[in-house]
C-alpha cells in the first residue's frame, strides 16, 4: 500500500479535512496535499514514528512491504451496567487482523455482568466502532448521565430501550424528554467480544 492510500483511508475513516491531518501528524498543510497527490512516498523518521503511534501500526515497515502487526487501542473501563463511568486511560493495546483493523476503532474493557449471556463477561474486551447511528438488535455502547453502559439497543417508536441480556438487570427505557434529561448518546457499536476463552480457542487453532 502507497502512502497516499494510507493517509486517504486514515482521513476517510476519521471524516477529517487536510488542516486537521497536518495538525494531527505535525507536517505542513501543504505536505498533507502532496502525500494525497503521491508526490511524497515516504516519509522522516520522526513523521513516521508519529504517524504510528496514531494509527497504531508500524506505518514504516507497512509502506517497505513488512508484514507488521495491526493495533488498536484498548480504552478505560466500561461497566456493564450503570454504576461506573468510563474512564479512557490508555491501557494498551492489541493486535487486530487488516480486515478488523478497518472495520473498528478501538478497544473497551469491561466490568460486570448484565451482558454476560451474549458472552460479555467481567475483563473481556469488546471492540468498538466509533459511531452515533446503530440499528435495533445492535449491541451498542451508550453514555446515560456521563455514565458509560453496554446493552442491546431497540427504538420503539418515540422511546428508546437499553436491554441487558442477563435477566437479572432489568430493560431500562426512555422517553424522548427523559432522553434529552439523561443525555444519552451513542458512542458506538460493539462488533466482537474478546475473552480469555476465545483466546484458548484461536491459540489451539494455530
Amino acid at each position: 500500500m502507497e502512502l497516499k492510500e494510507i493517509i486517504k483511508e486514515y482521513k476517510n475513516r476519521y471524516h477529517m479535512n487536510n488542516k486537521e491531518l497536518a495538525e494531527q501528524f505535525g507536517v505542513s498543510h501543504n505536505t498533507v496535499c502532496r502525500w494525497l497527490r503521491g508526490e511524497i512516498k515516504s516519509l522522516q523518521d520522526d513523521t513516521a514514528q508519529r504517524m504510528s503511534s496514531i494509527m497504531g501500526f508500524d506505518v514504516q515497515s507497512f509502506l517497505q512491504g513488512t508484514v507488521v502487526d495491526l493495533k488498536k487501542p484498548v480504552l478505560g473501563m466500561v461497566k456493564a451496567g450503570y454504576e461506573m463511568f468510563l474512564d479512557q486511560d490508555y491501557l494498551g493495546e492489541e493486535i487486530v487482523s487488516s480486515e478488523e483493523y478497518k472495520s473498528g476503532d478501538f478497544f473497551l474493557k469491561v466490568k460486570g455482568d448484565s451482558m454476560k449471556d451474549s458472552g460479555i463477561i467481567e475483563g473481556s474486551l469488546v471492540y468498538v466502532k466509533a459511531t452515533n447511528v446503530v440499528r435495533n438488535g445492535d449491541i451498542a455502547v451508550v453514555c446515560v448521565d456521563d455514565e458509560v453502559t453496554i446493552k442491546f439497543y431497540e427504538k420503539r417508536k418515540d422511546e428508546i430501550a437499553l436491554i441487558p441480556s442477563n435477566s437479572s438487570y432489568e430493560t431500562k427505557v426512555f422517553s424522548p424528554k427523559e432522553a434529552s434529561k439523561h443525555n444519552i448518546k451513542i458512542i458506538g457499536k460493539v462488533l466482537f467480544c474478546k475473552t480469555m476463552f476465545w483466546w484458548i480457542i484461536k491459540r489451539n487453532c494455530l
